[in-house]
């Protein structure tokens, strides 16, 4: 809890977890009893150090994650823990969506977004926080509570903090009765500006309790704690084009942008010459990047938003008369269709991932923002580079939000040569602080500000006095006196009188792993790990892997003994591999890999063997699993359950499978066979999961097997099942597990029979299990890379996506479904069918309902056997959502993933083709209708 995704480090002395306001008061009391500083966490993607400490650090998302969405999605009601993401996914029924929208909205959260008065790429000043809050509920450091939006909050405020209430009156009168602050108060507040506090507040709002709301605002903590939001929401436009404009410097594309603001487009996104050859390298760069040769060119991302098509078809129109009397290198093509405007976007957003990415191991990648009078753009940007250059900062880039003047940049730093006279090369603090204090004087002399949207932190805080001058200064420390007299909250945040306070508590990135080297601890992990409210996260674990090495380097034997103890459960135990925070790292980082080599490491010898011995013989071993769950279910649940508990106990957790009444009977031995038109060549090897043996159908199900069979002849389409199938499996239990020698030979055994099977690739190979179709891809692709491409023909498709495109058009609903519940499983959404699995949904069924609070059920396997509290903790949210109302049927594509979820919720998860064999079996007239 250490480490979030700044370059500053601070070990809290305790860790507290409140669940609600009452004990967020008590946590102040305690703090001003003991004299502890305290400081909040969330979603620990801010980049400025606001979100550590040496005192008491709170962890507000655990417990605040609470959305109530008010008036048909016009407002909307948040606690602190919510992410952005999260908030818009409930919103999006209404087409609506929140005003601030942060780059990190899949990890950044509410209490994040107010603390920091976030905005991002198209809001702007007019749809941040700071304009579109309504209300709020803020607990004070002295424990009484505001809410703002009821009718009395003034008075309220007057009677239980009358200090505090004529302090801000006060300061009110004060900052508006002086010409020269409110000059220059208007002038910091016309750009986009979260830099010290808040003070445009006293030229906004005359009543103390609104001055009170806005002050707290990007205060970053410092104030006091928002426990809760409500938000003005502001509609989603659905119709969007997208642009690259190319311009042959940096000048041009400078020259460019009055016109480009004139002509309405909602975002405009500026990437210098470096950025530009960054985005050169990347996958999918689009043709008119492609064919540039890059030296001194500059680009420009534009994008239509509009409400109708008519109105966007008007836009662009606009838009093709300005880009005639531009400076273009090529003309601009304005595409709306979605692959060809993610393409564009990826180049914008990935710029961050691949420079992070390719960073030396042991450096810190810094990014910065800063914001200037867009007149003064173009002269910043070319400092900006003069000073990359003077400083000897490589592969530094530029690139932002041009339209409002607001840049990010970014540096690659090696902290640790700070004071090291044996470091090779000019480097570390001393380097990083020449740069920071040319860089401050460089915005402030265009009159710009020192941050635009990521918070002052530590890393600004000794500057906010050169920026707004003393009196301002001294309003900002009343300020902060009035609300915390006894500086408890978050202290040297915000503000600080110690010039070189930025300088301190830097962290080292010690050079650990290739698994772990490039993350940049940002958290876009943390919310899609679904060991999150158990044990550990991905970001979490990566930080103790550094801890260890930082431990050993120190020669703290101790300590690293203690870390390696608790690391076996806390962070390889219960990781479910399941890849998704790969989807959400912005560097490609699978802590799975990470684990899948501890465990590999850490394999005894004898469960090596065991494990090897198990694949030799996996016809017999998954047909004894099944006829082991088959004879369980025949006994006394408590019965079973007590012999399994005591075998975890002697043997180990890690072990041994915890049985429950739940699970069912076992499966059915696959077989080797040909379905579907006789005589008529096969379209298809059809894989049968192995999972199908051991675990039998849901009650009243068929199985996904006898479904996808029954689907064949139905539509007509012949599969061959490959001899020797009993044998044959993905592979993933050896891999998982990290039981290298079992996977080399199961390997070896399917690879070779697929390949033959197949007609040496001429066939799909379809399998039935999500992540058994991800599993084969996985070994296939590992195996290419080991050889020189014997088997590179093989093609691996799930079922979902193969029923979806081959045979969902010849089949006819009889039998209609009233609701499904949909579970899209970790491994469907990387191999990119859950668009598939909906469309199938919703051809059987009236509704479809895929839930908001989604995630993996962590079951991976035999994982949730193993450590079943680790699937109830990653299904608590989703199987609280499926409660609130009864479905038809429930469904997934996996049945690993049915028997989470049927754990979950109570309710029966079957494969998603069993329904659709179900509703397109050929009915009585007298029997039609809904199952």
């Amino acid at each position: 809890m250490a480490h979030d995704a700044s370059h500053y480090l601070l070990v809290p002395q305790s860790v507290a977890a409140p669940r609600g306001v009452d004990e967020i008061a008590q946590l102040f009391q305690a703090s001003r009893d003991g004299g502890l500083p305290l400081t909040f966490r969330s979603g620990g993607t801010s980049l400025s150090g606001q979100g550590v400490t040496n005192g008491m650090l709170v962890d507000t998302r655990r417990s605040f994650r609470g959305i109530r969405v008010l008036d048909d999605g016009a407002r909307v009601q948040v606690q602190p823990g919510a992410t952005v993401r999260q908030v818009n996914a409930r919103l999006a029924r209404h087409a609506r969506k929140l005003g601030p929208d942060p780059a990190s909205e899949i990890a950044c959260t509410i209490g994040g977004v107010v603390a920091n008065n976030s905005s991002g790429m198209a809001c702007g000043t007019e749809q941040n926080t700071y304009r579109t809050i309504e209300s709020m509920v803020v607990v004070l450091a002295s424990g009484t509570v505001v809410d703002t939006g009821s009718d009395d909050a003034d008075d309220r405020l007057l009677e239980r903090e009358p200090e505090l209430y004529a302090g801000l009156e006060a300061l009110r009168d004060r900052v508006r009765g002086n010409p020269d602050s409110v000059d220059v108060i208007r002038r910091q507040f016309s750009m986009k500006n979260t830099m010290g506090y808040g003070v445009n507040a006293f030229l906004d709002f005359e009543r103390p309790v609104d001055l009170l709301a806005h002050l707290v605002i990007g205060s970053e903590g410092t104030l006091g704690f928002v426990a809760d939001t409500v938000f003005r929401t502001v509609p989603v436009l659905p119709f969007a084009a997208t642009g690259l404009a190319i311009f042959p410097d940096l000048s041009s594309a400078a020259a460019a942008l009055p016109s480009l603001v004139a002509a309405g487009f909602a975002t405009i996104e500026l990437m210098d010459a470096a950025s530009l050859k960054v985005a050169h390298a990347q996958a999918g760069v689009p043709p008119e990047l492609a064919a540039l040769q890059v030296s001194t060119h500059a680009a420009l991302l534009v994008e239509y938003q509009a409400g109708s098509a008519a109105d966007l078809r008007q836009k662009q129109a606009e838009g093709e008369a300005v880009f005639g009397t531009l400076n273009l290198v090529a003309p601009v093509v304005m595409t709306t269709e979605p692959v060809r405007r993610a393409d564009l976007w990826r180049i914008r957003k990935g710029l961050y991932t691949a420079v992070a990415e390719a960073r030396p191991s042991g450096t810190t990648a810094l990014l910065e923002d800063i914001v200037v009078p867009v007149p003064a753009l173009l002269g910043t940007c070319e400092t900006l580079i003069e000073l990359f250059e003077k400083h000897g900062y490589e592969e530094s880039v530029i690139f932002g939000h041009a339209k409002d003047g607001n840049i990010h940049f970014m540096l690659n730093e090696r902290f640790e040569q700070a004071g090291d006279p044996t470091a090779s090369g000019e480097g570390g603090l001393d380097r990083y602080q020449r740069f920071t204090e040319d860089m401050v004087a460089l915005v402030l002399s265009h009159g710009g500000s020192l941050k635009a949207e990521h918070g002052t932190g530590r890393i600004m805080a000794p500057f906010v006095r050169r920026q707004y001058g003393d009196e301002l200064y001294a309003v900002m420390r009343e300020i902060k006196r009035l609300f915390d007299p006894a500086g408890i909250l978050n202290p040297g945040t915000v503000l600080s009188d110690d010039p070189t306070s930025y300088l301190r508590d830097i962290k080292a990135v010690p050079t650990v792993e290739a698994e772990v080297d490039r993350c940049v601890e940002c958290g876009y992990c943390e919310p899609a790990c679904p060991s999150k409210d158990v044990t550990t996260t991905p970001r979490q674990r990566i930080v103790i892997r550094r801890e260890m090495r930082t431990a050993e380097a120190a020669g703290d034997t101790a300590l690293l003994e203690e870390l390696r103890e608790d690391y076996d459960y806390g962070g390889t135990d219960t990781c479910a591999v399941d890849g998704m925070c790969q989807v959400a790292c912005p560097v490609n980082i699978n802590t799975g890999d990470l684990t899948r080599r501890l465990r590999t490491e850490n394999a005894g010898m004898l469960a090596q063997a065991g494990w090897t011995l198990a694949g030799r013989h996996w016809d017999a071993v998954t047909r004894a699993g099944g006829t082991a769950l088959s004879l369980a279910d025949a006994m006394p649940e408590r019965l079973v359950t007590t012999a399994t508990g005591f075998a975890r106990a002697v043997i180990g957790t890690d072990d041994v499978p915890l049985y429950d009444g739940g699970l069912p009977k076992g499966g059915t031995k696959r077989r080797a066979q040909t379905t579907g038109v006789e005589n008529a060549a096969p379209e298809a090897v059809y894989f049968p999961a192995c999972i199908g043996t051991m675990f039998g159908p849901a009650a009243g199900g068929s199985g996904v097997t006898n479904a996808f069979l029954e689907l064949c002849e139905r539509a007509g389409t012949t599969v061959v099942v490959p001899e020797g199938i009993g044998s044959m499996c993905c592979g993933t239990p050896w891999k998982s597990k990290g039981y290298a020698n079992g996977y080399r030979e199961m390997t070896e055994r399917v690879l070779p029979a697929l390949w033959q099977a197949s007609n040496e690739g001429a066939l799909p190979i379809v399998c039935d299990a999500a992540s058994c179709t991800e599993g084969l891809d996985t070994m296939h692709r590992l195996a290419e890379a080991a050889t020189t491409g014997e088997y590179s023909a093989l093609r691996f498709v799930d079922a979902v996506e193969f029923v979806h495109e081959r045979m969902l058009a010849d089949l006819t609903v009889t039998a209609p479904v009233a609701s499904i519940a949909l579970h899209h499983t970790c491994s469907s959404t990387q191999l990119g069918t859950n668009a598939s699995m909906t469309s199938i949904a919703e051809t059987i069924a009236e509704e479809v309902y895929v839930p908001v609070d989604w995630g993996c059920c962590a079951f991976a396997g035999d994982r949730g056997l193993l450590h079943p509290e680790l699937t109830a903790s990653a299904t608590a949210r989703e199987a609280a959502e499926i409660g609130e109302r009864e479905f038809t049927a429930y469904a997934s594509t996996n049945r690993t993933c049915e028997l989470g979820m049927t754990r979950a919720t109570g309710k029966e998860y079957q494969h998603i083709l069993e329904l659709l064999a179900c509703a397109t079996r050929p009915q009585p007239a007298h029997a039609a209708g809904a199952i």
